[in-house]
């Protein structure tokens, strides 16, 4: 007979979903994955794999009904949100709630709960729906703006646009990357910030806890880099703190959230929110004494959470594919792990996914060292090691 502290329902099981599948599994958990693609990474770790795509709302129901998890936990936002607000209402823990994988899955409806709900400083914006509404949309926000589609994933579709003749390639771009079927952009103001952050905030039995702020630079609208700590001022990252708590205690539930902010001279500004473990986080795999898909386990569960501790200056860099193929090999691990030392560590994550293309993150490289910029530029030597060699 199988003995199991809980059985979770994982809907997307990308590389975030595999250390999460991963941490659910030290915790005595049984994980039924579940993508659109077979040997999808967190299918490689877990007890049972599901085969569907999770727009498809008779196949997401079947999948609960012939499971019955214990908890419902969405790994990615293109999902029928209402099967999950279906099945919360018959009695099933959807984490952190049907409500919350309903807001976040399009941009339009978490940034509306945030500026007007919440009251939270956002930037201008407005929403449009074709290229004539994005016209009169950059009326209000200005040049230079940002266009991004409503429903995507990790920055695709996004571009920051600076001359009004270039409006409708951004248009078309976001179209073109959008997920779902909702073909709708939203144009906002471009922030001249200092720098970004993801603050992940941990909403659990025992209160809302925060980690230290993750800086992370991206291109392509995708992120690249990012590190710990990020020095803030005191009152700003109260302020990114208190907004942060705003925005969770309203979504409701438990588990991590990635909440992001812009950062100025002046203010921190809300940038977006994922109510789940953020790819910038992967920095925490090796950066804190409990990584954010730990703490993501830890707080679905209903265990403690105990101090979050930062073990020093810390850093991911991504390994990205440059082209489509499905015969390849990973080379180069050696020569990448031989660039740790006593006083440094260097580790490399490889997802194991069965296929790559263009910008593709196929892995991660993590280092740490005496400060933020040794350990990035150690992080970022470590993933140039690692090749990508494609059979012919």
């Amino acid at each position: 007979m199988m003995v199991f502290t809980a059985k979770i329902l994982l809907l997307g099981s990308g590389e975030l979903g595999k250390e999460f599948a991963i941490s659910a599994k030290r915790y005595g958990c049984y994980v039924i994955a579940c993508d659109s693609y077979a040997g999808a990474p967190a299918m490689q770790v877990a007890d049972e794999a599901e085969v569907f795509s999770m727009l498809d709302a008779e196949s997401l129901r079947q999948a609960i009904e012939k499971h019955k998890p214990d908890f419902i936990v969405p790994e990615i936002e293109a999902i029928r949100t209402e099967v999950l607000q279906e099945f919360e209402d018959r009695g099933f823990t959807v984490v952190p709630s049907a409500r919350a994988a309903a807001l976040t899955m399009n941009r339009d409806r978490i940034r509306d709960l945030a500026a007007t709900e919440l009251g939270l400083r956002t930037s201008k914006y407005r929403y449009a729906e074709s290229l004539e509404e994005v016209m009169a949309a950059v009326a209000h926000t200005g040049l230079p703006c940002v266009i991004k589609p409503v429903m995507s994933s990790s920055g695709k579709g996004q571009s920051t646009v600076r001359s009004s003749a270039d409006l409708e390639t951004a248009w078309n771009y976001a179209v073109a990357n959008m997920r779902g079927d909702r073909r709708k952009v939203i144009v906002e103001e471009f922030i001249p910030f200092e720098f970004e952050i993801t603050l992940l905030t941990v909403r659990s039995r025992d209160g809302v806890s925060y980690c230290v702020p993750i800086g992370h630079r991206q291109e392509r609208g995708d992120y690249q880099e990012s590190w710990q700590p990020t020095p803030m001022k005191d009152h700003l990252l109260a302020d990114a703190q208190e907004m942060a708590r705003k925005v969770v205690d309203n979504l409701g539930g438990h588990g991590i959230f990635g909440v992001e902010f812009f950062v100025t001279k002046d203010e921190v500004i809300f940038s977006e929110l994922s109510p789940r473990p953020h790819d910038t986080g992967l920095v925490t795999l090796l950066s804190q004494n409990l990584s954010e898909f730990d703490l993501h386990a830890r707080a679905v569960l209903g265990l403690p959470i105990p101090s979050i501790r930062l073990n020093g200056p810390t850093a991911s860099a991504v390994i990205l594919a440059d082209r489509e193929s499905t015969r390849f090999s990973i080379e180069g691990l050696r020569e990448a792990l031989a660039l740790g030392s006593h006083e440094n560590d260097v580790e490399i994550r490889i997802f194991g996914k069965p296929a790559t293309r263009p910008y593709r993150r196929m892995g991660v490289a993590l280092a740490s060292g005496s400060s933020v910029e040794e350990a990035r530029e150690r992080a970022r030597q470590a993933a140039g090691m690692i090749r990508i060699e494609y059979e012919s």
